[in-house]
């Protein structure tokens, strides 16, 4: 009876154990949507690489990769502020640093009517992750500068997994070979190039803003050279007057090099702009350096089939972009979300991704050895040059002076109209900055 006994309890042991085992196992499977834009070149094989490297850690987890097409996040944005507003958020997204992390809107309609609701870390859509750095003991190993971009009221609200490059400037070194064109270290320098260029009968400066905003971001980089790393700066904290003359000089240096653009430009994205330069029907490409990234899943390397330089005018400033990821509230799988967010801030994970992607680490303790001649050249002088915010890509102005920003150099290409470009850039920055 007593040999029964025992053996009932074993059995009733070895049950509640397999139920234990069976209740931990269960805790670690699951799911994690990742939203993002991620979808052409090297920019979805950096996003499948850190991925993999997600599966390696947390091999009972799935990760759902929810992309939306669309060149910088544009289409992608309206349909995640969508789904913040009915409540019905990823587990992690990816967003811009700066304003469109921090004060981002989204216009409904509300009885018949439009009305803007906040989306993000102002609307308290978004949990505070300042206990997650402090935890994992890595809020030190941070641009402390790109950091900042993601906090607010003293709390940080997502991951910088990478710092990007919004002016920089690619070419085809054989392009440039060929018909005896020197790179330029000036605007007047780069007006001339283009016009040799021209002249020899190839594209001088690839162009593809069927979005938009790559005319846009070719203007802001011309705003910096025209202003100034310190006056450009002093523009998003009230130190600079809207109406300097320098910011219409701006408007007169992008209409003259807007000459020189392929005149399918509105008809192509901003990777359709860079494989022209790559197919050698193109010299130049001002594009953010993840064309660099494009460039190499196209089979080049850099420094023997393309060059780069900052934007003639702009040497010494950094317009930067950084990618970053957080954590929703009433995120479906809050567990699974922390464990990517680990993942993208651990040194390995930013190894992993940005050499691939064509952008620098946000950490500092990179292994350099990893990066390329252009990335490596970028880090030396994220670490010298002036850091300065890019408008179009979220990170210095509200939203609503980005759409208006849009709007007026839409309509200067059109009209070519510089005192009334200078006049709305003025007008636009009275309503959505000041």
């Amino acid at each position: 009876m007593l040999f029964k006994k025992s053996k009932g309890f074993s059995l009733i042991v070895i049950a509640a154990l397999l139920f234990v085992f069976s209740f931990s196992a269960a805790a670690q499977e699951g799911e994690v949507e990742i939203f993002s834009w991620w979808t052409a070149g090297g920019e979805a094989e950096a996003l499948n690489a850190l991925i993999e490297l997600f599966n390696e850690k947390y091999p009972d987890v799935e990760v759902i990769n929810s992309t939306v097409v669309g060149g910088a996040g544009f289409n992608a944005r309206r349909v995640l502020k969508t789904r913040m507003v009915a409540e019905d958020p990823p587990d992690s997204f990816q967003i811009h640093g700066g304003e469109e992390l921090i004060d981002s809107y989204v216009k409904i309609k509300i009885h018949g009517g439009e009305e803007l609701v906040e989306t993000y870390v102002e609307a308290s859509r978004m949990e505070p992750i300042t206990a997650l750095l402090e935890e994992w003991g890595i809020k030190d190993k941070f641009n402390q500068q790109i950091l900042e971009m993601t906090a607010y009221q003293g709390e940080y609200y997502s991951i910088p997994v990478n710092v990007h490059r919004s002016n920089a400037v690619f070419y085809n070194k054989e392009v440039l070979a060929e018909n005896d064109v020197e790179v330029p270290t000036d605007l007047e320098g780069f007006k001339e190039a283009l016009a040799s260029l021209e002249e020899a009968g190839v594209v001088p400066l690839a162009l593809g803003d069927a979005n938009r905003w790559p005319a846009a971001q070719l203007f802001e980089t011309l705003l910096a050279a025209s202003l100034g790393a310190d006056a450009y700066n002093g523009l998003w904290n009230g130190e600079t007057d809207p109406a300097d003359p320098a910011i219409r000089e701006a408007f007169v240096h992008f209409k003259d090099i807007m000459q020189y653009v392929n005149e399918d430009h509105s008809e192509l994205s901003w990777f359709d702009a860079t494989k022209l330069v790559h197919d050698g029907k193109a010299g130049f490409n001002i594009m953010g350096d993840w064309a660099e990234g494009y460039l190499k899943t196209l089979g080049w390397t850099p420094g023997e089939e393309f060059g780069w330089m900052p934007v003639p005018g702009t040497e010494g400033t950094f317009i930067f972009i950084t990618d970053t990821f957080g954590l929703p509230k009433d995120a479906p799988n809050p567990e699974n979300a922390k464990k990517w967010l680990r993942v993208i801030a651990s040194k390995e994970g930013q190894d992993i991704f940005n050499p691939i992607k064509g952008s620098i680490p946000a950490r500092l303790d990179a292994d350099k050895s990893k990066y390329d001649p252009y990335l490596t050249d970028s880090m030396e002088d994220f670490a010298n040059d002036t850091l300065s915010p890019s408008i179009v890509h979220g990170s210095a102005a509200p939203k609503g002076f980005v759409d208006a920003l849009d709007g007026t150099i839409s309509s200067f290409i059109k009209t070519g109209d510089l005192d009334q470009a200078f006049e709305d850039f003025q007008i636009n920055y009275q309503e959505h900055v000041k």
